[in-house]
């Protein structure tokens, strides 16, 4: 009787997550801070986000990271310790709900040429999924932004925005007779921000998420603030 009732639990979770609705666009409600230490090459830096399968009422996810910076002296460059913590729902009515503990460690490599900002982030997580075995998973991302109406991201800066970001898992075998593809997920993002002034800036822009078996839209709002 156990196995069946476990079988059918099975089913559940599968049909749940079966039903993503790929023409309903979802939203990202997104915070981004970091602080830089007086007179120290030390910081933090970190994220708070809720994500919602179809705008609002459905979380897909509750992200809360943050990590100690350090900048090297003289280099262009920024490397990350920090850990988070994710809440993950199952699109429609169902309420179950899996947590996630994840250390991660981070580069951040800015360029500039002329009026483009680039960015390279290089991200490599540990993640502690319940009912899951340890995985890790490797991130790469370029964001690109493009002021409009001034030649700096200065304040009163209107700004294109866009990025591309690549998810590749370091097993396939999680446990529990489950696998994963080595491929994860793509994200690709196009928006537009304002930099209210020298510490707050603030984007708006949609972007598609794809995995092997699903893609879809999202919508996001972020707020991006220098402490």
């Amino acid at each position: 009787m156990k196995y069946i009732l476990l079988l059918a639990f099975c089913f559940a979770v599968f049909s749940s997550y079966s039903q993503v609705d790929q023409s309903q666009t979802g939203a990202w409600y997104m915070y981004f801070y970091s602080h830089q230490f007086k007179n120290s090459q030390f910081g933090i830096q970190g994220d708070f986000q809720y994500r919602d399968w179809q705008g609002l009422g459905d979380m897909e996810q509750l992200l809360l990271r943050s990590g100690f910076a350090y900048t090297p002296k003289n280099a262009n460059i920024k490397f990350t310790l920090g850990y988070g913590n994710v809440t993950s729902g199952i699109p429609g009515s169902s309420d179950t709900k899996s947590s996630e503990s994840r250390i991660y460690q981070e580069v951040l490599f800015p360029q500039k040429f002329g009026r483009f900002h680039l960015t390279h982030r290089f991200r490599y997580e540990q993640r502690f999924v319940e009912n899951q075995d340890f995985r890790s998973r490797y991130r790469y991302n370029l964001f690109l932004n493009i002021p409009i109406n001034k030649k700096e991201l200065s304040p009163k800066a209107l700004y294109v925005a866009f990025y591309n970001e690549l998810f590749i898992n370091g097993q396939q075998d999680i446990g529990n007779n489950q696998t994963v593809e080595i491929f994860d997920r793509n994200r690709t993002y196009l928006g537009f921000g304002y930099v209210l002034n020298k510490k707050i800036r603030f984007q708006f822009g949609w972007m598609n998420q794809k995995t092997n078996s699903w893609g879809k839209g999202q919508l996001q709002f972020s707020m991006h603030h220098k402490i």
